[in-house]
């Protein structure tokens, strides 16, 4: 199987949402930032392969990456553009079921980057 090339989702702010919250996330949880990195290379070698308990379906196109740090759930939403691009949208810490506000804004940033995918790359360097 090909690689599979993961992209960051970008707004119209020129921002992506999910390298904000990794940035974020490690300052205040290294470890569960390094395991969140681990979890994107392994979407890069399995891409459509990639099963649970590491990634499942959600909805509407919608996966999600799934890693764990204590009781701190993290999950990395992300869906798939043709056969080998994923795209990750949207990055939550979570106790329960993803809430319905996360799903939405997941599936407006999937809708968004169909639309015009150029412009909703996300080009920078993830540090």
């Amino acid at each position: 199987m090909p690689q599979t090339e993961v992209l960051f989702y970008r707004s119209t702010s020129g921002k992506s949402p999910v390298v904000d919250w990794l940035k974020q996330l490690k300052e205040k949880d290294r470890h569960g930032f390094a395991k969140c990195v681990a979890l994107i290379r392994r979407l890069a070698q399995e891409g459509h392969e990639l099963r649970r308990p590491v990634a499942d379906y959600l909805q509407d196109g919608l996966y999600e990456l799934r890693a764990r740090r204590g009781r701190v759930n993290y999950r990395l939403l992300y869906f798939f553009h043709g056969q080998n691009v994923a795209v990750l949208g949207h990055a939550l810490s979570k106790e329960a079921a993803i809430p319905a506000a996360d799903m939405q804004r997941a599936l407006d940033r999937k809708r968004a980057f169909e639309a015009d995918p150029w412009s909703h790359t996300y080009e920078q360097s993830v540090d």
